[in-house]
Protein backbone atom coordinates (compact mmCIF):
# COMPACT_ATOMS: atom_id res chain seq x y z
CA UNK A 1 0.00 0.00 0.00
CA UNK A 2 1.27 3.13 -1.23
CA UNK A 3 2.03 5.96 1.54
CA UNK A 4 -0.02 8.83 0.88
CA UNK A 5 1.14 12.40 2.31
CA UNK A 6 -0.98 13.79 4.60
CA UNK A 7 -2.37 17.47 4.43
CA UNK A 8 0.28 18.81 7.12
CA UNK A 9 2.97 17.31 4.47
CA UNK A 10 1.66 18.97 1.26
CA UNK A 11 1.34 22.28 3.29
CA UNK A 12 4.87 21.77 4.30
CA UNK A 13 5.62 20.77 0.31
CA UNK A 14 3.89 24.14 -0.70
CA UNK A 15 5.52 26.35 1.76
CA UNK A 16 9.07 24.64 0.46
CA UNK A 17 8.47 25.42 -3.28
CA UNK A 18 7.37 28.96 -2.44
CA UNK A 19 10.89 29.65 -0.47
CA UNK A 20 13.10 28.10 -3.04
CA UNK A 21 11.10 30.07 -5.98
CA UNK A 22 11.52 33.40 -3.73
CA UNK A 23 15.32 32.03 -3.15
CA UNK A 24 15.82 31.91 -7.08
CA UNK A 25 14.07 35.37 -7.56
CA UNK A 26 16.73 36.98 -4.44
CA UNK A 27 19.49 35.35 -6.53
CA UNK A 28 19.00 36.54 -9.64
CA UNK A 29 18.49 40.16 -8.64
CA UNK A 30 21.68 39.88 -6.35
CA UNK A 31 23.44 38.95 -9.39
CA UNK A 32 22.32 41.43 -11.79
CA UNK A 33 23.61 44.38 -9.06
CA UNK A 34 27.01 42.56 -8.93
CA UNK A 35 27.37 42.54 -12.61
CA UNK A 36 26.14 46.30 -12.61
CA UNK A 37 28.60 47.02 -10.02
CA UNK A 38 31.71 45.20 -11.40
CA UNK A 39 30.48 46.99 -14.69
CA UNK A 40 31.16 50.74 -12.82
CA UNK A 41 33.11 50.44 -10.41
CA UNK A 42 35.57 48.19 -12.75
CA UNK A 43 35.13 48.01 -16.24
CA UNK A 44 33.92 51.88 -16.69
CA UNK A 45 36.97 52.69 -15.16
CA UNK A 46 39.37 55.02 -17.16
CA UNK A 47 42.26 52.31 -16.23
CA UNK A 48 40.38 49.24 -17.00
CA UNK A 49 42.00 49.29 -20.54
CA UNK A 50 45.41 49.30 -19.22
CA UNK A 51 44.45 46.37 -17.06
CA UNK A 52 42.65 44.66 -20.00
CA UNK A 53 46.35 44.79 -21.75
CA UNK A 54 48.11 43.45 -18.72
CA UNK A 55 45.98 40.92 -17.58
CA UNK A 56 43.56 39.76 -19.94
CA UNK A 57 45.39 39.89 -23.54
CA UNK A 58 43.95 37.24 -25.37
CA UNK A 59 46.82 36.92 -27.73
CA UNK A 60 49.46 36.50 -24.91
CA UNK A 61 46.71 34.10 -23.28
CA UNK A 62 47.18 32.12 -26.40
CA UNK A 63 51.13 32.17 -26.37
CA UNK A 64 51.57 31.31 -23.23
CA UNK A 65 48.94 28.98 -22.67
CA UNK A 66 51.12 25.80 -23.66
CA UNK A 67 54.25 26.22 -21.42
CA UNK A 68 51.72 27.20 -18.23
CA UNK A 69 49.90 23.73 -18.87
CA UNK A 70 52.66 21.72 -19.68
CA UNK A 71 53.93 22.95 -15.75
CA UNK A 72 50.57 22.73 -14.37
CA UNK A 73 51.06 18.43 -15.19
CA UNK A 74 54.35 19.13 -12.76
CA UNK A 75 51.89 20.21 -10.49
CA UNK A 76 49.48 17.37 -10.99
CA UNK A 77 52.27 14.60 -10.44
CA UNK A 78 53.41 16.32 -7.05
CA UNK A 79 49.41 16.28 -5.79
CA UNK A 80 49.24 12.96 -6.94
CA UNK A 81 52.16 11.48 -4.68
CA UNK A 82 51.86 14.03 -2.17
CA UNK A 83 48.59 13.24 -1.39
CA UNK A 84 48.87 9.48 -1.20
CA UNK A 85 51.67 10.41 1.60
CA UNK A 86 49.19 12.59 3.53
CA UNK A 87 46.65 9.68 3.61
CA UNK A 88 49.09 6.98 4.95
CA UNK A 89 50.79 9.84 7.56
CA UNK A 90 47.73 11.20 8.92
CA UNK A 91 46.25 8.15 9.31
CA UNK A 92 48.69 7.13 11.47
CA UNK A 93 48.71 10.36 13.36
CA UNK A 94 45.28 10.31 14.24
CA UNK A 95 45.19 6.81 15.40
CA UNK A 96 48.14 7.17 17.32
CA UNK A 97 46.69 10.19 18.60
CA UNK A 98 43.54 7.90 19.92
CA UNK A 99 45.23 5.19 21.61
CA UNK A 100 44.24 4.19 24.46
CA UNK A 101 46.41 3.45 27.48
CA UNK A 102 48.76 4.92 29.37
CA UNK A 103 51.65 3.24 27.94
CA UNK A 104 51.13 5.09 24.63
CA UNK A 105 51.31 8.46 26.25
CA UNK A 106 54.65 8.87 24.95
CA UNK A 107 53.52 8.53 21.26
CA UNK A 108 50.02 10.78 22.13
CA UNK A 109 52.26 13.46 23.20
CA UNK A 110 54.95 13.35 20.28
CA UNK A 111 51.99 13.17 18.09
CA UNK A 112 50.41 16.02 19.44
CA UNK A 113 53.42 18.16 19.49
CA UNK A 114 53.72 17.28 15.73
CA UNK A 115 50.17 18.37 14.87
CA UNK A 116 50.65 21.59 16.96
CA UNK A 117 54.12 22.41 15.63
CA UNK A 118 53.19 21.99 11.65
CA UNK A 119 50.36 23.49 12.02
CA UNK A 120 51.35 26.72 13.02
CA UNK A 121 54.24 27.06 10.35
CA UNK A 122 53.28 28.44 7.43
CA UNK A 123 53.74 25.94 4.02
CA UNK A 124 56.20 28.36 2.17
CA UNK A 125 58.24 28.80 4.90
CA UNK A 126 58.21 24.77 5.07
CA UNK A 127 58.99 24.43 1.92
CA UNK A 128 62.29 26.48 2.18
CA UNK A 129 63.26 24.76 4.96
CA UNK A 130 62.92 21.41 3.88
CA UNK A 131 63.81 22.47 0.14
CA UNK A 132 67.23 24.19 0.95
CA UNK A 133 67.96 22.80 4.37
CA UNK A 134 67.86 19.44 3.78
CA UNK A 135 70.47 19.61 0.33
CA UNK A 136 72.33 22.12 2.82
CA UNK A 137 73.40 19.24 5.48
CA UNK A 138 75.17 17.75 2.52
CA UNK A 139 74.16 13.94 4.40
CA UNK A 140 71.85 13.06 1.05
CA UNK A 141 72.97 12.52 -2.54
CA UNK A 142 71.74 15.50 -4.64
CA UNK A 143 67.53 15.10 -4.34
CA UNK A 144 64.89 16.24 -7.21
CA UNK A 145 63.37 19.73 -5.93
CA UNK A 146 59.67 18.07 -7.05
CA UNK A 147 60.66 15.24 -4.30
CA UNK A 148 61.65 17.76 -1.56
CA UNK A 149 58.42 19.99 -2.29
CA UNK A 150 55.99 17.11 -2.21
CA UNK A 151 57.78 16.20 1.55
CA UNK A 152 57.20 19.40 2.60
CA UNK A 153 53.71 19.10 1.24
CA UNK A 154 53.23 15.25 3.42
CA UNK A 155 54.91 17.08 6.40
CA UNK A 156 52.43 20.23 6.67
CA UNK A 157 49.08 18.75 5.55
CA UNK A 158 49.21 15.72 7.57
CA UNK A 159 48.75 17.46 10.69
CA UNK A 160 45.65 19.44 9.17
CA UNK A 161 44.16 16.02 8.02
CA UNK A 162 45.05 14.12 10.94
CA UNK A 163 42.75 16.31 13.16
CA UNK A 164 40.51 15.84 10.87
CA UNK A 165 40.54 11.99 10.92
CA UNK A 166 41.28 12.32 14.51
CA UNK A 167 37.57 14.01 14.87
CA UNK A 168 36.67 11.60 12.85
CA UNK A 169 37.10 8.62 14.89
CA UNK A 170 36.65 10.36 18.15
CA UNK A 171 32.93 10.71 16.87
CA UNK A 172 32.06 7.08 16.62
CA UNK A 173 30.11 6.30 19.55
CA UNK A 174 31.76 3.81 21.92
CA UNK A 175 28.81 1.36 21.63
CA UNK A 176 30.35 0.53 18.27
CA UNK A 177 33.59 -0.21 19.74
CA UNK A 178 32.07 -2.37 22.46
CA UNK A 179 29.93 -4.46 20.07
CA UNK A 180 33.01 -5.10 17.94
CA UNK A 181 35.31 -6.25 20.56
CA UNK A 182 32.16 -8.33 21.88
CA UNK A 183 32.11 -9.85 18.83
CA UNK A 184 35.79 -11.33 19.29
CA UNK A 185 37.26 -8.42 16.98
CA UNK A 186 41.19 -7.08 17.52
CA UNK A 187 41.45 -3.92 18.73
CA UNK A 188 43.46 -3.06 15.09
CA UNK A 189 40.32 -5.01 13.40
CA UNK A 190 37.78 -2.69 15.30
CA UNK A 191 39.45 0.43 13.94
CA UNK A 192 39.98 -1.14 10.69
CA UNK A 193 36.63 -2.41 10.13
CA UNK A 194 34.54 -0.47 12.54
CA UNK A 195 35.67 2.63 13.55
CA UNK A 196 37.82 3.93 10.66
CA UNK A 197 35.14 3.75 7.93
CA UNK A 198 32.39 5.41 9.96
CA UNK A 199 34.99 8.39 11.32
CA UNK A 200 36.14 8.97 7.60
CA UNK A 201 32.69 8.90 6.08
CA UNK A 202 31.21 11.63 8.54
CA UNK A 203 34.60 14.13 7.46
CA UNK A 204 34.58 13.46 4.05
CA UNK A 205 33.99 16.91 3.26
CA UNK A 206 36.35 18.58 5.67
CA UNK A 207 39.15 16.01 4.07
CA UNK A 208 37.84 17.18 0.28
CA UNK A 209 38.45 20.92 1.78
CA UNK A 210 42.27 20.28 2.70
CA UNK A 211 42.88 18.79 -0.25
CA UNK A 212 41.20 21.48 -2.30
CA UNK A 213 43.83 23.94 -0.21
CA UNK A 214 46.71 21.56 -0.69
CA UNK A 215 45.88 21.76 -4.88
CA UNK A 216 46.51 25.20 -4.39
CA UNK A 217 49.31 25.22 -2.52
CA UNK A 218 51.52 22.64 -4.62
CA UNK A 219 52.13 25.85 -6.57
CA UNK A 220 54.81 26.73 -3.91
CA UNK A 221 57.16 24.50 -5.19
CA UNK A 222 58.25 26.78 -7.84
CA UNK A 223 60.19 28.66 -5.19
CA UNK A 224 62.73 25.40 -5.34
CA UNK A 225 63.07 25.44 -9.17
CA UNK A 226 60.44 23.68 -10.12
CA UNK A 227 59.43 24.60 -13.22
CA UNK A 228 55.73 24.28 -12.70
CA UNK A 229 52.63 26.47 -14.12
CA UNK A 230 53.17 28.92 -11.48
CA UNK A 231 57.24 29.35 -12.33
CA UNK A 232 55.99 29.06 -16.65
CA UNK A 233 53.79 32.00 -15.68
CA UNK A 234 56.60 34.01 -14.00
CA UNK A 235 58.76 33.12 -16.66
CA UNK A 236 56.39 34.30 -19.58
CA UNK A 237 55.99 37.62 -17.44
CA UNK A 238 59.89 37.89 -17.32
CA UNK A 239 59.99 37.86 -21.06
CA UNK A 240 56.74 40.06 -21.99
CA UNK A 241 56.08 42.19 -19.03
CA UNK A 242 52.50 40.87 -19.08
CA UNK A 243 50.82 38.86 -16.20
CA UNK A 244 48.42 37.14 -18.47
CA UNK A 245 49.85 34.21 -18.28
CA UNK A 246 49.61 34.20 -14.29
CA UNK A 247 45.92 35.09 -15.15
CA UNK A 248 46.04 31.63 -16.83
CA UNK A 249 47.63 30.27 -14.42
CA UNK A 250 45.09 30.35 -11.89
CA UNK A 251 41.77 29.54 -14.22
CA UNK A 252 43.91 26.55 -14.50
CA UNK A 253 44.08 25.73 -10.95
CA UNK A 254 40.62 27.02 -10.69
CA UNK A 255 39.63 24.24 -13.01
CA UNK A 256 42.07 21.59 -11.73
CA UNK A 257 39.95 22.11 -8.18
CA UNK A 258 36.10 22.65 -9.60
CA UNK A 259 35.52 18.63 -9.62
CA UNK A 260 36.32 18.29 -5.79
CA UNK A 261 34.54 21.13 -5.23
CA UNK A 262 31.34 19.91 -6.60
CA UNK A 263 32.08 16.41 -4.70
CA UNK A 264 31.93 17.83 -1.40
CA UNK A 265 29.22 19.88 -2.52
CA UNK A 266 27.55 16.56 -3.18
CA UNK A 267 28.87 14.98 -0.11
CA UNK A 268 27.11 17.38 1.83
CA UNK A 269 23.43 17.07 0.02
CA UNK A 270 23.39 13.20 0.08
CA UNK A 271 24.51 13.65 4.00
CA UNK A 272 22.07 16.60 4.40
CA UNK A 273 19.07 14.29 2.80
CA UNK A 274 20.18 11.27 4.75
CA UNK A 275 19.62 12.99 8.08
CA UNK A 276 16.00 14.31 7.04
CA UNK A 277 14.75 10.43 5.66
CA UNK A 278 11.95 9.66 7.59
CA UNK A 279 10.72 13.01 7.57
CA UNK A 280 7.42 12.84 6.00
CA UNK A 281 4.22 13.66 7.95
Amino acid sequence: MSHEPSAVELERRAYRRGRSVRSVVVAVVSSLVVVAAVWLFVVNTKGWAAAQRTFFDPAEAAKTFPAVLAGLWVNVYVLFFAAIGVAVFATLLAVIRTLRGPVFAPLRFLAAAYTDLFRGVPMIVLIYLVGFGIPALGVLPLIDPRILGGVALVIGYSAYVAEVLRAGIESVHPSQRLAARSLGLSYAQTLRLVVLPQGVRRVVPALVNDFVSMQKDVGLISILGVVDAISAANIAKAISFNYTSFVIAGLLFILLSLPFIQLTNHLERRALARQQQGAVV
